[in-house]
């Protein structure tokens, strides 16, 4: 891979290559992220910090280890099967499967935060979670976010020494972000709300794309920031509020 690594570092389309990845991974790992972050809130403060640092080597792990097998992930890509004429791949089930957990699991924390329900309800169970079913709830979308990247990836380079860079470089960056992106997000309610109105998003756009439809990213994510923008305006007006009632 060094002898890869030299010969790279000369070619100027490997550094655009490099620096598309970078970005391209970051965003899919903040994605990742904001995931981790909702589910660690809901254990016990002793245990959230261990909860995100596993959930981000679990991460890490699956998408050195997929790298790894480049020739069968890009195989996921061909049709298995057909439903009415639409051909599914192992791709597009796992995105499937990957949008619907999400949907449900954004809906049921939206739910409790809307309306906190009393036991018995169809969205029954405490908002707290154990820690093995937040680092398995943590797994599966690991897992999803993994091998969406690595196959998008894939197209944009052959080099997987690029690959492996631009992963650490992501994962780096969710390091960091982790406890404070958590703790931001726990501090502030409407912010929350946000975060798990992205998560329904992101999970339909991974339905989406498991029946074939294209949704390109950057409209995703221009949504996104801007609604980050203005919620980020309404912090700074409620806080400015709060300071002249003070």
């Amino acid at each position: 891979m060094m002898d890869q690594l030299l010969v790279l570092a000369s070619d100027p389309a490997a550094w655009v290559a490099l620096a598309a990845l970078v970005a391209m991974e970051v965003v899919l790992g903040i994605d990742n992220l904001i995931f981790i972050s909702i589910i660690t809130n809901k254990l016990p403060e002793g245990q959230r910090e261990r909860a995100r640092y596993i959930g981000i080597g679990l991460a890490l792990v699956l998408r050195l280890a997929l790298l790894g097998t480049v020739a069968i992930i890009v195989r996921l890509t061909a049709p298995v099967f057909e439903v009415l004429g639409q051909g599914f791949s192992w791709r597009d089930l796992i995105l499937l499967a990957g949008g619907l957990f999400l949907v449900w699991k954004a809906t049921k924390e939206i739910h409790h935060n809307v309306d906190p329900p009393p036991e018995g309800d169809m969205f029954s169970g405490k908002a707290q979670l154990t820690f093995g079913a937040a680092i398995a709830q943590i797994l599966v979308l690991d897992l999803v976010f993994s091998i969406d990247s690595i196959i998008t990836a894939v197209g944009m380079t052959g080099h997987v020494p690029i690959m492996v860079i631009a992963v650490l470089a992501a994962v780096t960056v969710m390091l960091l972000a982790a406890n404070p992106l958590a703790r931001f997000i726990e501090a502030n309610p409407t912010v929350v709300m946000l975060a798990l109105a992205f998560l329904m998003m992101i999970g339909m756009t991974l339905i989406a794309e498991g029946f074939g439809a294209h949704v390109p990213k950057g409209y995703i994510y221009a949504a996104m920031a801007f609604s980050v923008a203005v919620e980020g305006l309404n912090l700074l007006s409620r806080r400015a509020r709060a300071r002249q009632r003070g």
